[in-house]
């Protein structure tokens, strides 16, 4: 699994480079996550528009690492599949999570545009 990580003015974005988050990747993902959220803008928006599947343990290792985070701090998801979508609605993660369509309508929501 990889991510990468790149800072605008008002947040760090996290991309996931990988096509699954599912029980083989979810404790790696975890600390993988920990350390690319470590410091930085309050914000952090995760990019999954590479992921097309994720399983109970993906969705868990995603909730996992917005609890890791500094409370003052705010996970959002951007990008997610037709199908990653469907489990994060399906499980009412959508109410945890403010899910954006593209990367650029959540940080365009970020710069006051809307989203």
């Amino acid at each position: 699994m990889t991510l990468t990580t790149s800072d605008t003015d008002t947040a760090r974005i996290v991309t996931v480079s990988t096509t699954r988050i599912d029980a083989a990747l979810a404790i790696r993902f975890k600390d993988d996550m920990r350390a690319a959220t470590d410091g930085g803008p309050l914000r952090v928006v995760l990019d999954l528009s590479a992921v097309s599947f994720i399983d109970s343990s993906g969705l868990g290792a995603i909730v996992a690492s917005m609890k890791q985070m500094d409370p003052s701090r705010r996970l959002d998801l951007a990008g997610l599949s037709p199908t990653v979508d469907k489990v994060f609605r399906l499980t009412r993660m959508d109410t945890v999570f403010t899910l954006y369509p593209t990367l650029d309508a959540a940080l365009a929501e970020a710069a006051g545009q809307g989203g």
